[in-house]
């Protein structure tokens, strides 16, 4: 039997990894900028995260959820106390697709309507109801196909309006920062204005925080740069560091039964362990502040740099260490001689986008290394 891969493979096996730094099997090393696909919160093999998995794993590693589990009341607070939505649930699930597919699904019990509206160039994940909501026709089976979902353009608020008076919609999902889609922001007053329509309407206002939650923009959830409160939050990625856990953040006023939500591996006692060390090290290393510090650093180098080589780059866009360099020209060649050559990992998105989505971790030492890197492969 053969594995089944889901990416077209680099010829590199990484066997080892330290904070922002990884060692494939022939000893060379790379530098991190990717934290494969944004998942390395707080940098790899951090002793705290270690300790705590390894604690646990001697201890317990799962039981089911018809049992009581401090940990996972642990991680809500702990949770709940940094991101500033105390007063809040948490739904504990695998990934971010269940996280998304279940605050669907919520909506949808609560409200009693099936139809949701998502956004142009949106990316939710590959289950059932997070992939019809996503905007990629080649990833959407006709099975899939059968979730009512509207798609409107970002930032338009008049096309969203139109949606919602309708009085069939349950949800609006949107990204915090669309990353798949390579790194759009939706603007703050537009959120302003999606958070009052939504409550006009009576529909649930879901923020897809997987990728750009848990300090990777500079603040705890991206959409906290629009000073608004979304009736779910989802989030994975960053906040196992590597072991997989999903959840969904819900207010406090929708009322949810038992049965309509339901996991077996969720929040299981390694999962909740290793969350529980990522916001430990989060809060004790300044992790967040780290991110926008570092993060407007890189920004604003590679916007200088954007300046210097006219007809190169297109575009500098992002939040913290969530960044999107659009490239005009040769980003197949730079990106893979910054790989193969200066032994960097970036991202990509689209066929024109290297997104930098580093372990929140960074050093400006590592960010002047990518940036001297960057500079010299532009130049040939």
């Amino acid at each position: 039997m053969k594995t089944f891969n889901v990416y077209k493979l680099w010829p590199i096996e990484p066997v080892k990894a330290k904070g922002c730094k990884v060692w494939d099997k022939n000893g060379q090393e790379y530098l991190d900028l990717y934290g494969g696909h944004a998942v390395i919160s707080i940098g790899h093999a951090h002793p705290h995260y270690r300790k705590m998995l390894g604690e646990q794993a001697e201890k317990l590693g799962f039981y089911s959820n018809s049992v009581q589990n401090s940990l996972q009341e642990e991680l809500a607070e702990k949770l709940g106390k940094q991101s500033g939505y105390e007063d809040y649930s948490l739904f504990l699930c695998n990934s971010g697709a269940e996280a998304n597919e279940n605050a669907l699904k919520l909506a949808s019990f609560v409200s009693g309507k099936k139809r949701v509206v998502a956004f142009k160039g949106a990316f939710h994940g590959r289950t059932s109801g997070a992939v019809a909501a996503t905007d990629n026709p080649k990833i959407v089976s006709p099975f899939n196909a059968g979730h009512e979902v509207t798609f409107v353009p970002m930032n338009s608020i008049s096309f969203v309006e139109a949606e919602l008076a309708k009085g069939d919609v349950a949800a609006v999902i949107i990204e915090g920062i669309q990353g798949v889609a390579g790194i759009y922001m939706p603007d703050p007053m537009f959120m302003k204005e999606l958070s009052l329509l939504t409550r006009r309407f009576g529909v649930f206002l879901i923020l897809d925080e997987v990728q750009s939650g848990y300090g990777r923009t500079g603040k705890f959830f991206a959409h906290q740069y629009s000073d608004i409160k979304p009736d779910m939050i989802t989030t994975a990625k960053g906040m196992g560091n590597g072991f997989p856990i999903g959840g969904v953040l819900i207010s406090p006023d929708i009322k949810a039964e038992y049965g309509m939500l339901g996991t077996t591996f969720g929040g299981n006692h390694l999962a909740c362990a290793a969350a529980i060390a990522v916001l430990d090290v989060i809060e004790s290393e300044s992790l967040v502040m780290n991110a926008f510090e570092v993060g407007s650093y890189l920004i604003e180098n590679l916007q200088r740099i954007q300046r210097g080589n006219p007809g190169r780059i297109a575009g500098i866009r992002g939040k913290g260490l969530m960044i999107g360099i659009e490239m005009e020209s040769g980003f197949e060649d730079v990106r893979n001689r910054l790989l193969f050559e200066d032994h960097i990992f970036t991202g990509a998105a689209k066929t024109n986008i290297i997104r930098l989505l580093p372990p929140l971790s960074i050093t400006k030492e590592d960010a002047d290394l990518f940036l001297k890197c960057f500079i010299h492969q532009l130049s040939k």
